[in-house]
């Protein structure tokens, strides 16, 4: 009855006078979906993982062997007048952990606050006979002359690289009617533990860990309007970065020398911020044609005290004094682009995009004197090089619909960048790419794509503000003369109602035609097959493989003159993933599988004259398995169980067999290429409420 009451209201309200004004202030919807009340998850568990490995833990803090908590849930309430409030929380029993909370009012405005940890791991056996946090000492038995005179069968301890990442977010929106909004963001990210790094004395070197402790705080405010032809926001961005430590010291484990160089110190990241106005525009200003733009004004900061140029007393009195007490840097940034569309006819549609990004680095050139490793006074200062960078880039794209099985697009695109401290000052690329996508039949649909780019330059120079004169004949690979050609080639075929699959085909070369010293051509080809199989309707399964090979050669020269040596790099990956759902007793036990294998290869080689073999190849093969299943207790309980197997291979030549006292003048940590095989198993409730 009700509804036949609701039917004859509104055909009331259609046949009133166009004139009548109709009162909807008190309108209530009594049909629409939107539950009241609490309701919510809840899952508990154990879990254990079979063997410790930090890169395993890397991110997903299942770094120790033994068990684990696994817990986790959601709640959701729901009020009169559209008030709300969720909270969620995963990976409680884990250091990878995550809470958030959310509450407000439906249409007046929200506030969010969330929580997470993200654990970040290097490597295993790292081992150090190095003490202490920012200052480094070492224990009796040092200095020597060689890492083989050293006492590290007593003094060598295992060492934990990695830190912890905190996260805080708060977050806050107001709608304040009349088409305004208000939002308000707040994140701080903490950063503690250590981290690899190395020092180095004239010939003699040391790896060891860096302590950190840093933080950094972001905060946004903004204000938006929306009506329904334009749209404006403004915004106000901060980002600081603070370092509580601004200096890491060491004592050389290797006998000095000189006299008094027996420490070293590494100046650690400098506090710094960043200040930024943002402001964009969107309007519609016919049906068929739009128009936006964006503008964006930062300021970068950095005013942290100068570190003292020596810490040799010996040989501080021939060092003059710092032409200023920090650098008082500043840089200025400028972001602009605008964008236009239009769809001046059927079946074709027009974009236009104009950007800039302009990087001005206003600190002052000041002349340093350079102290090498604490030994000597570098007889030529050094001056700072404020890079700077103004960068335009102009689009122009054009889809036009044929018919109903064809497509065709093509644009031309070009990057003009001006820079500062480079050999090259003015550089420019020009892009043209044309598509085609075509269905000549209902279950197959190609997509075809071409592209050329060519960029030149202004005269190349020869660096001479890094303190030494580089080759005349060297082009750096970012700088120099290119020509890049690309294809690509995407095939989707159904097979049938329940089989769908896909292949993609990508080539890419580059050549520096003009570049006798440096990188001469790279070229990288890859391929890839998807399919997707419905053989049930309780069963699903997808694979996928993909293939990628990448060569590049390069000239260099041991005399700075003209190439005397070649280089060249090979490199392959393969990936290949198989993944399978199946509802074994429909809605009540649900299993599946997730497979994925990959393999890489890196093959290096560098050929004079003499005619040297080539590097050992640099292997990695990953191999994850992944099988978990649900099983339905009740209507509102469900016990899952998952199992998750993965094993790392890697060969790497320049780590492998590099223990603390393998090479004589150098002090390593002894950190092998990544070897594991870890296993892990879950079992947990899930209750709903």
């Amino acid at each position: 009855m009700k509804s036949h009451s609701l039917l004859l209201a509104t055909l009331g309200a259609l046949a009133a006078p166009a004139t009548a004004a109709v009162d909807t202030a008190d309108w209530k919807c009594e049909s629409c979906p939107y539950p009241k009340g609490t309701s919510g998850t809840v899952e508990a568990g154990l879990g254990a993982v079979s063997d410790a490995s930090a890169p395993f833990g890397n991110g997903t803090g299942l770094q120790r062997q033994g068990a684990h908590l696994v817990l986790g849930g959601t709640l959701m309430h729901r009020a009169e007048g559209g008030y709300f409030a969720d909270l969620s929380a995963a990976d409680l029993g884990l250091d990878r952990r995550s809470l958030a909370a959310t509450a407000g009012r439906e249409g007046l405005g929200t506030l969010r606050l969330g929580y997470a940890e993200i654990p970040r791991h290097f490597f295993d056996g790292a081992m150090t006979p190095f003490v202490g946090g920012a200052q480094l000492s070492l224990p009796a038995g040092f200095p020597a002359a060689t890492t083989a005179a050293m006492p590290l069968s007593t003094t060598l301890q295992p060492l934990r690289l990695g830190f912890d990442r905190k996260r805080y977010d708060l977050a806050g929106t107001l709608n304040g009617g009349a088409n305004w909004s208000y939002a308000l963001k707040l994140r701080r990210d903490e950063r503690d533990g250590n981290r690899p790094t190395s020092g180095a004395f004239f010939s003699t070197a040391s790896a060891f860990a860096a302590p950190v402790q840093q933080t950094t705080d972001q905060l946004e405010v903004s204000a938006s309007y929306a009506s329904r032809k334009l749209q404006l926001s403004l915004a106000y961005q901060l980002s600081q970065f603070r370092n509580s430590i601004d200096a890491l010291t060491w004592q050389d484990p290797f006998l000095p020398v000189v006299a008094g160089a027996s420490r070293g110190q590494l100046a650690q990241a400098p506090d710094n911020q960043f200040h930024q106005l943002v402001a964009s525009a969107g309007y519609q200003i016919t049906p068929t044609i739009r128009a936006s733009a964006d503008v964006a004004f930062g300021r970068l900061t950095q005013n942290a005290p100068y570190l003292a140029p020596t810490l040799n007393a010996s040989l501080a009195p021939s060092v003059p004094a710092l032409p200023a007490s920090s650098l008082d840097g500043q840089v200025d940034t400028f972001n602009g682009s605008f964008r236009l569309t239009a769809a001046p006819i059927e079946g074709l549609r027009l974009n236009a995009s104009y950007a800039r990004d302009v990087r001005d680095n206003q600190t002052a050139v000041l002349s340093y004197t350079g102290v090498a490793t604490d030994m000597f006074v570098s007889a030529q200062p050094r001056q700072n090089t404020p890079f700077s960078l103004m960068q335009d880039r102009f689009k122009l794209a054009a889809d036009y619909r044929v018919s109903g099985t064809l497509k065709l697009s093509a644009g031309a695109e070009q990057d003009m960048r001006n820079r500062s401290y480079t050999e090259v000052v003015d550089s420019r690329e020009t892009t043209l790419w044309g598509r085609l996508s075509l269905q000549p039949r209902e279950d197959l649909s190609l997509a075809f794509k071409l592209a050329h780019a060519e960029r030149s330059h202004s005269s190349y120079g020869t660096a001479v503000w890094f303190g030494s004169t580089e080759n005349p004949l060297l082009r750096k690979f970012n700088l120099a003369e290119r020509q890049r050609d690309s294809a690509g080639l995407r095939a989707d075929f159904t097979l049938s109602a329940k089989v769908a699959l896909g292949l993609t085909l990508d080539y890419a070369n580059d050549n520096y035609r003009e570049s006798l010293i440096g990188l001469r051509d790279a070229r990288s080809v890859g391929i890839g097959v998807d399919m997707v199989f419905a053989i049930s309707e309780q069963t699903r399964l997808h694979a996928f493989a993909q293939g990628e090979s990448i060569r590049s050669n390069q000239n260099g020269s041991q005399t700075a003159g003209v190439p005397d040596w070649a280089g060249r790099n090979k490199d392959r990956f393969e990936v290949l993933g198989l993944g399978l759902k199946h509802a074994a007793i429909p809605d009540k036990l649900d299993i599946g599988a997730d497979l994925v294998f990959s393999r890489s290869r890196s093959a290096t080689e560098v050929q004079t004259a003499v005619g040297e073999p080539a590097f050992p190849l640099a292997k990695t093969a990953v191999d994850s398995v992944k099988f978990y299943a649900s099983y339905k207790l009740k209507d509102n309980l469900w016990l899952k169980a998952s199992y998750w197997y993965e094993a790392y291979d890697a060969q790497d030549w320049r780590v492998d067999g590099l223990l603390p006292a393998t090479v004589p003048n150098l002090l390593a940590l002894g950190q092998q290429a990544p070897h594991y095989r870890v296993s892990v198993v879950q079992l947990s409730l899930r209750y709903r409420f």
